[in-house]
């Protein structure tokens, strides 16, 4: 019986150990921290209930608005879905701390950041529960989230900030499904997207996005830059392997001769990883406009 107990012991102290290294050793840096004298922007709320696209729906989205905005200055635009856990400057990414630091230590333009929540039908009758569209607006393969985007919420946004036409100066990012969704939003419309940020992307088959690592491999190169991350104790269920769907993600990004990194480590299904590397995520994204400035 003893033995017995000491292997069980030494099973869950191992089982901990292994837990550990999957998520826990990814946290956020400096970069991720309030620093003395970075000019702070600034973070409204807003609430979208008109939706046309989406019919019945609502939502809340944040709109970040640097310290450095100038109007009658386009500035560069970056779209995130979930908004919510994105925004949060205590929470996994941080975005606004983020930006703030790197916009002042001039490792990114000068960028308004839009984090929008997934749609939410509410119930019709007392009792019962709102219908969440989250997965209808992110995993199907289709324009018509990104026109949701454009038509939308951007167009709202575009009535109070000047924001840049240039699709290298847009970029759109989300975990998870939200990340399948900024590739088909892109994928969709390079001429409004020009850079990807995916996430422990679900390149599953939820709704069919299994196929892009095909389709990508027989299309004509789009003008797209993208960042890939992904950890190999990531989910493998029903709908497919995120790791392996990631991994012929980035191989077929390469084969055609994309402008894209993967960065691939050890995390499970969270936002552990992809928010601790997020300014270096940054610095490699907007690269190419910061060194034209």
């Amino acid at each position: 019986m003893m033995r017995l107990l000491f292997a069980l012991s030494m099973f869950f102290c191992l089982f901990a150990s292994t837990a550990w290294a999957q998520d826990e050793q990814y946290t956020t840096g400096p970069d991720a921290e309030r620093k003395e004298g970075v000019p702070q922007g600034t973070v409204t709320k807003h609430v979208w209930d008109q939706s046309e696209i989406y019919p019945g729906t609502v939502r809340d989205y944040w709109v970040y608005v640097p310290k450095q905005y100038e109007k009658g200055k386009p500035a560069c635009l970056m779209v995130f879905q979930d908004g919510a856990g994105f925004v949060n400057e205590t929470g996994h990414t941080r975005v606004p701390v983020v930006f703030d630091n790197l916009i002042h230590a001039g490792d990114m333009p000068v960028t308004i950041g839009v984090f929008i929540q997934p749609g939410v039908v509410p119930p019709a009758k007392p009792g019962q529960n709102p219908r969440k569209n989250r997965s209808f607006e992110y995993d199907t393969l289709s324009d018509q989230y990104v026109r949701f985007l454009l038509e939308e919420i951007l167009a709202d946004v575009g009535k109070q900030y000047d924001i840049s036409d240039d699709p290298k100066h847009r970029a759109i990012c989300g975990n998870s499904s939200g990340g399948i969704c900024a590739f088909t939003a892109a994928w969709e419309r390079p001429d409004s997207f020009g850079k990807v940020v995916s996430h422990i992307g679900s390149f599953t088959n939820i709704r069919g996005g299994h196929v892009y690592p095909a389709v990508i491999r027989k299309t004509e190169m789009k003008p797209i830059k993208v960042f890939l991350q992904d950890g190999s104790n990531d989910l493998d269920n029903l709908h497919g392997n995120w790791p392996l769907s990631n991994q012929q993600m980035a191989a077929a990004l390469k084969f055609v001769g994309y402008d894209y990194k993967f960065v691939y480590g050890e995390g499970k299904h969270s936002a552990r990883h992809g928010g601790a590397i997020f300014p270096d995520t940054m610095r490699w994204l907007w690269s190419d406009v910061v060194s034209q400035n």
